[in-house]
């Protein structure tokens, strides 16, 4: 067997048996398989696709191309994967809600890619944190705290690693196959009983329409489950920021105020606490998403949460006193600016990946690999869909670090909001569940 044979086979349409993906798998993660064998793979898979079974294959054959975790916790192992968007902090509430329920929750998150903000960034705002940990750290954190969020060390999937970056530049990042086995792959390595997805839709997702975030939530559920792992999705609105903040410690704040309920962003609350419900049916904690709703809320309600996420942040090198204190811990930009309207009426629709690309540009996201992120700057204060707003009246605020990149970003914030003088319907939260 070689890679040449095995390309020109999926070329074809003659399939992937699972043999074929194994050997090229490895040799991904050893670097028998080319660059340039991999972008024609890559090319083969996104015009001919996988058929459910063999995309399962290729997505284990991935997972076994390293490490795979192995688990001995008195609880069951369970995670969430969001597919990306704006404000999206979702994993910073539901891990510790998790934990709080009983549940494990090793969350192998990854950093920003292109407009959407990335978990992983997000938390290296708070000084002290690391998210890079060995796999005996992993398991002690775990079972002392119950949660950690932390990055996929150099063991896990290997072979997503290379073949990511090679989509990249091949113009195969869309193919649905290639999303499924790169995002599975990595958490299948965690060694998860159940996983729930945020399949996001809408302005500011990767995925804009309906039938595209159907399609890929559809995939995934379809190749977690053939793969054995309990997965559920749910596809929710994107076509806003879901929390008030754009922006990594503004968003760490919004997360801090939500869970020491000084300040409760609705939305927010609502897609994790459905998102929770789902991973606990899922996880055999809760006998329907109802009851798995009202242990998530109660977990955010009593403080349980946030006590732990203080225990996970210390553990992980953060500050010991982070709850309390966290205000004072996260960095701040030197410069804040007033968006105002510049009419009246009713927020009528947002540019999410607009606003996205308005923080990557103030320095809060990366324009190629290896920038650096300045943790402080973003927006915060984004009117939502349907708020109504007067002439001359601020309805976001923008973070730089300069007075020029301050400016920039007003306009940007300006273009990707639209004013209209009709109240719009206001966006369905939680639009579809996929089983």
């Amino acid at each position: 067997m070689d890679a040449r044979q095995i390309i020109a086979r999926v070329r074809d349409g003659g399939g992937l048996p699972a043999d074929a993906a194994r050997w090229f798998a490895d040799g991904l993660a050893s670097g028998e398989v080319t660059d340039a064998q991999a972008g024609a793979f890559a090319m083969a898979v996104f015009l001919n696709g996988l058929p459910v079974e063999e995309r399962v294959g290729w997505t284990l054959a991935m997972r076994d191309s390293g490490q795979v975790l192995q688990w001995d916790m008195p609880g069951p192992i369970v995670d969430k994967h969001s597919t990306g968007g704006i404000g999206d902090v979702t994993s910073l509430l539901l891990a510790p809600a998790l934990a709080a329920c009983g549940a494990y929750v090793p969350m192998i998150s990854g950093r920003g890619l292109g407009h959407t903000g990335g978990t992983l960034d997000k938390l290296e705002a708070i000084p002290g944190y690391k998210v890079d940990q060995s796999s005996d750290a992993l398991t002690r954190i775990l079972r002392e705290v119950g949660c950690a969020i932390v990055g996929a060390n150099a063991d896990i999937a290997p072979a997503d690693r290379r073949l990511y970056a090679i989509r990249d530049v091949t113009g195969t990042v869309e193919s649905i196959d290639l999303i499924t086995a790169s995002i599975l792959s990595k958490k299948l390595a965690a060694g998860l009983e159940a996983l729930v997805l945020d399949v996001k839709v809408g302005s500011g997702a990767f995925m804009k329409t309906l039938d595209r975030a159907r399609a890929l939530a559809r995939s995934l559920v379809d190749t977690a489950n053939g793969a054995g792992c309990k997965t559920s999705a749910l596809i929710t609105d994107m076509s806003q920021p879901l929390a008030a903040a754009a922006g990594n410690a503004l968003e760490v704040i919004e997360v801090m105020e939500t869970l020491t309920g000084q300040a409760i962003s609705q939305p927010l609350w609502d897609t994790t606490v459905a998102l929770g419900g789902e991973a606990l049916v899922l996880a055999g904690l809760a006998e329907d998403a109802l009851e798995g709703e009202d242990q998530i809320a109660e977990a955010l309600d009593s403080g349980r949460a946030a006590e732990i996420f203080g225990q996970m942040v210390a553990a992980l090198g953060g500050p010991h006193d982070f709850v309390e204190h966290y205000p004072d811990r996260l960095p701040a930009a030197a410069v804040v600016r007033e968006v105002k309207a510049p009419e009246g009426g009713f927020i009528a629709a947002i540019d999410g990946e607009a606003l996205g690309h308005a923080v990557v540009h103030l320095g809060g996201g990366r324009l190629k690999g290896g920038d650096r992120i300045n943790p402080a700057v973003g927006l915060s204060d984004l009117a939502p869909i349907g708020e109504p707003v007067a002439a001359g009246e601020a309805f976001a605020l923008v973070h730089a670090a300069s007075d020029a990149d301050a400016d920039r970003a007003v306009a940007e914030v300006l273009a990707a909001y639209r004013i209209a003088p009709e109240a719009p319907d206001e966006p369905e939260l939680i639009i579809e569940r996929i089983a």
